[in-house]
């Protein structure tokens, strides 16, 4: 018979991914801290095993170490295949990137006729020259739709040099591509269980401006849906590293530059906002993003400060369990953009009717 799980408070120092078949096996009969090495740094010049092992002892016996934050097995695997998808899409960029050159070597000029190499019309047109098809008349035949109407510049851009190593490269670079939104499809399959499990929390995420379905499970993946694991919501934004860093000294303010914190979570959050600062359907968030540029010199600035807001905004959704609803501040933000838009055009109609009279 297994042993059942008890309580002890333990430490185990290690970098990378290395602490984690150890907290795999350990985690149904120990409580386990996960400890940031930075935390616990020992006084310079007395470094050994044996040392840093008393000095961690130590701090746990007068109970200064934090552990770090370590989302349920589920959210785990949740958060792997996410980042993983993400990472099949930068490899997919890249070869589309490596498609685009080969083009351009056999002076291929599709790229400046088509929106979209890699749209319907342009992909049959590729895969065809891959076949072997190389009568810029028949490829040309191959446009539809608005793509029709460019039939004289796509027999210029068809018109090239294909040899059998152009051929060979887009047969491989081709099924390189294919392969890969195979492993894709197959990932958002399996995100797709998980995604059904929380369907809820997902739905109420998605009531948050600039927050989609495929955002709403990256910010799950992350953080996970029991805010319990953080105190507040400063804490939480910390953690991520959206949150702008805090350096003041005898009364003067230092560099406020946010935090390293999580790169996926701070990456996913960034696009929604950037989605946000352009919504016309709630634009409370378009209309702060517009402030903060204009105040605090730049885009970039204002899309990190969106990302906050929208973090925020997870939390007291995921931790109340509500949908995310306007402050009444906000409505009365919105309300005074409104009156003085409707203010604005008054003037300039007014301004109209007074030189038509003249």
């Amino acid at each position: 018979m297994a042993p059942g799980p008890f309580h002890y408070t333990g430490c185990h120092g290690s970098t990378g991914v290395y602490w984690r078949p150890v907290y795999a096996v350990l985690e149904d009969y120990f409580h386990i801290l996960l400890v940031n090495a930075r935390h616990i740094k020992n006084v310079p010049g007395q470094k050994t095993d044996k040392k840093d092992s008393e000095w961690i002892t130590k701090l746990l016996l007068s109970g200064l170490l934090k552990g770090s934050f370590i989302p349920p097995q589920h959210i785990r695997e949740l958060r792997e295949l996410f980042r993983h998808r993400r990472k099949l899409i930068a490899m997919r960029t890249a070869e589309k990137n490596r498609l685009q050159n080969i083009l351009e070597s056999a002076n291929i000029k599709l790229r400046s006729v088509v929106s979209d190499v890699f749209g319907v019309s342009a992909m049959e047109m590729v895969r065809a020259m891959a076949k072997g098809q190389l009568d810029p008349l028949l490829l040309a035949s191959m446009a539809k739709g608005s793509l029709v109407k460019k039939h004289a510049e796509l027999l210029k851009a068809l018109t090239g040099k294909i040899t059998d190593h152009h051929r060979f490269m887009l047969n491989l670079i081709l099924q390189s591509i294919d392969h890969i939104n195979l492993q894709i499809a197959q990932s958002e399959a399996q995100m797709e269980q998980y995604a059904r499990i929380m369907h809820k929390e997902l739905e109420l995420l998605e009531s948050i401006p600039g927050v989609s379905s495929r955002v709403a499970l990256g910010i799950v993946s992350e953080i996970g849906t029991d805010m319990a694991q953080f105190a507040t919501h400063q804490n939480l934004s910390s953690w991520a590293g959206v949150c702008p860093g805090n350096n003041e000294s005898a009364g003067k303010k230092y560099s406020s530059k946010i935090t390293r914190g999580n790169k996926y979570l701070k990456t996913t959050l960034v696009e929604a906002a950037w989605v946000a600062s352009r919504s016309k359907a709630n634009p409370l968030l378009a209309v702060k993003h517009h402030q903060i540029a204009a105040r605090r010199r730049g885009q970039k600035k204002a899309t990190i400060a969106i990302a906050h807001k929208i973090l925020i905004a997870a939390y007291h959704v995921l931790r109340d369990n509500e949908a995310y609803q306007l402050h009444p501040q906000d409505k009365k933000i919105l309300e005074n953009r409104r009156l003085k838009r409707i203010d604005r055009l008054q003037k300039q109609l007014s301004t109209l009717k007074n030189t038509s009279y003249k």
